[in-house]
């Protein structure tokens, strides 16, 4: 080879090196661009279910123009070991999100969180009526009795009602409702057992749950948050004194589905198990889920003497030492003043 064409493929081969690597750095911009720009996001929310591979999913979301392409976020799920990560779930992208960040959210398994509420003073009923209208939770417990709900938690023999924490829950499309249910059960049981391990003492209780059935009473009974250590210690007067509770809403509980709304004098009449005008003690199980300020309360009832409370109708109650003084609020918050 001569001289002439030496040095003509020398230059060949330095203007290939060069187109290369002006090809390489155009790429390498391009995939920074793509990896780190923000995408063209939407409300949508996509699914991922089981089988699912990352490259039909990049498909769908490229075909919806969330993706610039179809192949620069799997190289970079390889470049970062996350090619066989992508988690089943729902997810919906932020304005903005980059590539990077939206790999990072679907094989994380930060898929969209619902809530569920229980809140404080629902019975057993109530919490099993918001867990069948949750759509997104997958349904094993409709049309199944409480025993057996119970049971499922492996809590044989045990009865449902107070036993679950009210509190907001959060979980992922798909959830068993039984997931759910197992949490608050949990909740309640840790909460129970803390505010016991501290209670007061000198307390009319032999067991936990003794107080979690008192807590169940001042939750039902209670309107402005402040006063639930006066209820309970009333509550605590009265079961001292060997006075019957005569608390209306173990009464409404008793009656069960078929009460109206209004209270008769003919119910407090009618014996149950948990009517607390006809019975003295405690009703035999709790008639509502208590939150942790009742069980506090329930626990570090307030040092009073008063025996007697009655609703001034605006969801407050006074309360009262004597019977001459309770009858005397009867007339003035509840007849109008008329004896």
């Amino acid at each position: 080879m001569g001289l002439k064409a030496s040095l003509f493929k020398r230059k060949e081969v330095h203007i290939g090196l060069r187109a290369g690597a002006a090809v390489a750095a155009l790429l390498f911009a391009y995939l920074v661009y793509a990896w780190s720009a923000g995408l063209n996001t939407s409300d949508k929310i996509y699914t991922v279910k089981p089988g699912t591979t990352l490259k039909s999913f990049v498909r769908e979301l490229y075909k919806d123009g969330v993706l610039p392409d179809r192949y620069s976020i799997i190289w970079l799920s390889y470049l970062r070991g996350q090619h066989r990560s992508l988690k089943v779930g729902e997810y919906r992208f932020a304005t903005g999100v980059s590539a990077i960040e939206l790999l990072n959210i679907v094989t994380s398994g930060r898929s969209i969180q619902y809530p569920l509420l229980i809140p404080e003073g629902w019975n057993f009923r109530e919490v099993m009526q918001a867990l069948n209208s949750a759509e997104k939770l997958e349904h094993t417990l409709k049309d199944v009795s409480p025993d057996m709900v119970m049971a499922r938690l492996g809590k044989n023999n045990m009865h449902p009602e107070g036993r679950f924490y009210p509190d907001t829950y959060y979980y992922t499309a798909g959830t068993p409702d039984l997931v759910l249910l197992q949490q608050a059960f949990k909740r309640m049981e840790q909460r129970l057992a803390s505010e016991w391990d501290q209670r007061e003492e000198g307390l009319p209780y032999k067991t936990p749950y003794e107080a979690l059935i008192m807590a169940s009473i001042v939750e039902k009974e209670t309107g402005v948050p402040e006063e639930r250590p006066q209820i309970a210690g009333v509550f605590i007067n009265r079961l001292r004194a060997g006075m019957r509770l005569q608390t209306d809403p173990t009464v409404i509980y008793g009656i069960g589905e078929s009460f109206d709304g209004n209270l008769r004098r003919r119910d407090l009449r009618q014996d149950t198990p948990y009517n607390t005008y006809t019975r003295k003690g405690l009703p035999p199980t709790p008639i509502a889920m208590p939150g942790g300020d009742a069980i506090h309360a329930a626990l570090h009832p307030a040092k009073t003497e008063h025996l007697y409370f009655v609703s001034r109708g605006d969801g407050s109650h006074h309360f009262s030492t004597t019977l001459k003084e309770h009858q005397e609020a009867v007339v003035r918050y509840q007849l109008g003043g008329k004896k």
